[in-house]
């Protein structure tokens, strides 16, 4: 395989992915390429390690690698400036609109193999080379897990390679989830309980390397309903949970909390994807609004519809639609975010078939929102006016029949969203007149839709349009409950599997605003039974908890559900899903690439 080799320019210094607060724990020291005798100082091992976690940053919150993990599922639609629409519908989609991580990924691993072939004999306590290499060892089986759930049989590769080549070949997957297995199990053997200095925060550490080694054994089982993996994943999840003390974990009593900036490095946030806004890393200039690139998080504003172009006076026309009339009633702020308009939430409502009457959203997923409370800790369904906007009584399509009134600011609601259908809207709740805009459900399509919250980044003050400095949380403690509940499912652990659903249940009933008496009784009403436990019940609990978290796609192929469940539930992709799609295709930058010996090939069906 021809490989671009790993740059180590200044910004691979540790505090890179460390924290923000940081100083030169490595010397910057730009390197045209990596050779071996770089991996053989501590200072080039930790070089390596830091440039891998810093490479993460370049797909987890970037807008084609979002595509990838989140479009042409179950959960979302293409929002009316969706980019990456091959990946909605499955039209036209192949190797020259797909892989967005691919060669990060690979060229990770190239780095990690230097670190693991030449960093054996560092100079360092034998506890801290230790460390490094366990570092090393879940990094690239991370990658590798993440290649062989999109690809399929991908290149194995496991030694350091320092000579540009022009072959290359694919290997069964059965081959790359055996070097995953033994690459997690060992970086899980000799990493520590909790991250430790160097690597503070949210780096690997043992629990991490637990749940990812749980999920490669729960997604190899699916392949080759192989009741042993399922009972290995089932019991790896069950030794994190009984351990959290030791690791410091635990959920939070309020869901919210989970997704509160405070708490993005909390008890409950396992590993992330850290982003920096200091200009020394180079990833954007503060105040400079940049909209998208490498190691950009961008992750709040992908989800988000165009809140200031809803004027106060929207009408519904002879069609049945939203139509936008009027001043705007609201201006774009740090608090509502951005708005790209890429992916929306899937609430179109089937008019036939097995599903007419319902939509995935609100009829399915999220349909016990009244004591569930993850629908109202997951999205903005009320905008709250923020721009002093005057509407005269005798304004255009202005129906209301009242006096010239002007919104107050921080008072009045200027657009409410609410999950259930409100004769009058969008200018009355019933008769009563409404000051804002009422969008109930059956206005809602790809322009006019609720709002994921969960990433939204309020610090960044009047610099609202530049990227998040959030970090990507790419695994909570709650997948190991719902990791381990899956397993246990397909080990025929029927009560283990029950008992771990209704621990993240529980938690979902409860509301701050309740008195205990009230929350114990919510928390009671969301006990479900061990008949209750169904594949299905399982993926739409995932939605529940990860809804828009870069999990669905993989969620979907993993179970074999994707082709099943979109043709269930999404109208965009229904006509043209194929089996074959259970697999990307390879990024056709790859195939070409590959001119001595024999062709690199191509996934079937593309």
């Amino acid at each position: 395989m021809k490989l671009k080799y790993k740059l180590l320019p200044a910004v691979l210094v540790l505090c890179a992915f460390i924290n923000n607060g940081c100083q030169g724990i490595l010397e910057e020291n730009p390197k045209a390429a990596i050779v071996p005798s770089f991996f053989n100082s501590p200072s080039g091992v930790l070089g390596g390690i830091a440039g891998v976690y810093n490479d993460i940053r370049s797909a987890w919150g970037t807008e084609g690698f979002t595509n990838e993990m989140m479009a042409g599922t179950d959960e979302h639609l293409a929002g009316a400036s969706a980019s990456g629409i091959q990946l909605h519908n499955y039209n036209g989609l192949n190797g020259t609109n797909f892989g967005a991580a691919w060669n990060i990924a690979y060229t990770d691993i190239n780095t990690l193999n230097g670190v693991l072939e030449y960093g054996q004999t560092i100079d360092l306590p034998d506890a801290t080379r230790k460390q490094y290499l366990a570092q090393a060892k879940f990094l690239r089986g991370f990658w590798y897990f993440y290649l062989v759930q999109t690809f399929g049989d991908v290149p194995l590769n496991t030694k350091f390679i320092t000579v540009p080549s022009q072959a290359a070949s694919r290997q069964p997957a059965a081959e790359v989830y055996a070097q995953i297995i033994k690459d997690l199990t060992e970086a899980a053997t000799d990493l520590p309980d909790r991250p430790t200095s160097p690597f503070i925060d949210k780096a690997a550490c043992k629990p991490v390397a637990q749940l990812v080694l749980a999920k490669a054994y729960l997604t190899r089982g699916w392949l080759t309903n192989n009741q042993a993996d399922f009972v290995q994943a089932s019991t790896i999840c069950a030794d994190i949970i009984a351990k959290k003390a030791t690791y410091g974990l635990d959920l939070w009593a309020n869901y919210g909390d989970a997704f509160v900036p405070a708490n993005d490095y909390g008890k409950e946030t396992m590993f992330v994807s850290d982003h920096s806004k200091d200009p020394k890393y180079g990833y954007y200039t503060v105040g400079g609004g940049a909209s998208g690139g490498a190691a950009q998080n961008l992750s709040p504003w992908f989800t988000n519809w165009n809140y200031p172009n809803c004027g106060i006076n929207s009408f519904k026309n002879a069609g049945g639609n939203l139509a936008n009339s009027g001043s705007a009633s609201m201006i774009r702020d740090s608090y509502y975010g951005r708005p790209y308009i890429r992916i929306r939430p899937n609430s179109y409502k089937w008019p036939s078939g097995p599903n007419a009457g319902k939509s995935y959203f609100l009829d399915q997923a999220f349909v016990n929102r009244n004591v569930d409370s993850r629908f109202e800790n997951t999205f903005y369904t009320v905008w709250i006016s923020n721009t002093a906007t005057s509407n005269a009584q005798t304004a255009a399509n202005n129906s209301r029949g009242i006096p010239t009134y002007t919104m107050r600011i921080g008072v009045d609601t200027a657009i409410w969203m609410p999950d259930y259908e409100v004769p009058g809207a969008p200018q009355f709740v019933g008769t009563r007149p409404f000051k804002g805009t009422v969008i109930p459900p059956s206005l809602w399509n790809n322009t006019y839709f609720p709002a994921v919250k969960k990433f939204m980044d309020p610090s960044r003050g009047a610099n609202f349009n530049d990227p998040s400095s959030r970090p990507v949380v790419i695994y909570r403690f709650a997948d190991v409950y719902l990791t381990g509940a899956e397993a246990a499912f397909k080990a025929g652990q029927a009560t283990a599997a029950k008992d771990l659903l209704n621990a993240i249940r529980r938690r979902a009933a409860f509301r701050p605003s309740n008195t205990a008496e009230q929350n114990a009784a919510a928390a009671t009403a969301m006990e479900i039974t061990e008949a209750a436990v169904t594949l299905d019940f399982i993926l739409d609990e995932r939605t529940r908890e990860f809804y828009g978290e870069w999990q669905r796609w993989h969620d979907l192929v993993r179970t074999r559900s994707l082709v099943r469940r979109v043709k269930d539930w999404n109208p965009d992709a229904a006509v043209n899903i194929k089996d074959f799609h259970m697999l990307r295709p390879i990024p056709q930058a790859q195939i070409d690439r590959v001119v001595e010996g024999p062709k690199f090939p191509q996934n079937p069906g593309y």
